[in-house]
């Protein structure tokens, strides 16, 4: 399962009646907030695992940062720790708040919401992401998260959401994602 269907699915969708009713949007408005947010919360992800530091500390998040509890209890997005917690995913993903700002207003303009409700959501949206993963990563118990084989990992992952045009590349569509992202084509 992708990072985007596990978060959808979560809790039988719970994790989308919790946005939907933190932010004033119907469940089908969250859905595509996520649909917007998600891709490119896992381009940035996957643009850092691309060197050893970058999926080192991704591997480190992942194993210690208790992220699980986003997905498992979607009631603690209501919580100011959880913007808090985002905003330092956010920092590791894109660097820095220019970026982050662009992301969301990009995110926006393709789910027909505002960006100021998409810069608002983002750091929740950042923590769902880790808590997917964190989730699947456990669940995988004893394979490599760095595999990029068959075996499941880490690009594993972040493929399924990231091939947007599921031509067996996602190359194409995250150079095409962070391209639009930092205005260039």
């Amino acid at each position: 399962m992708n990072i985007l269907d596990s978060i959808v699915n979560a809790g039988d969708g719970a994790t989308v009646r919790q946005l939907a009713s933190q932010f004033g949007l119907n469940e089908a408005q969250a859905s595509s907030a996520l649909s917007a947010l998600v891709p490119a919360l896992s381009a940035g992800l996957q643009q850092n695992a691309q060197s050893a530091d970058g999926l080192s500390g991704l591997l480190n998040a992942l194993s210690g940062g208790n992220h699980q509890r986003y997905i498992d209890n979607p009631g603690a997005l209501g919580d100011a720790a959880t913007v808090t917690d985002g905003n330092g995913i956010l920092g590791h993903i894109f660097g820095s708040k220019d970026v982050s700002r662009q992301v969301a207003a990009r995110a926006g303009a393709n789910a027909g919401l505002g960006a100021d409700v998409m810069k608002r959501m983002l750091p929740l949206v950042a923590t769902l992401v880790m808590g997917a993963m964190s989730k699947q990563n456990a669940a995988r118990s004893g394979s490599s998260m760095a595999s990029a084989g068959g075996g499941g990992g880490l690009l594993d992952m972040l493929g399924g959401v990231l091939d947007k045009n599921r031509d067996g590349s996602m190359v194409d569509d995250i150079a095409g994602m962070l391209g639009r992202t930092l205005g260039r084509r």
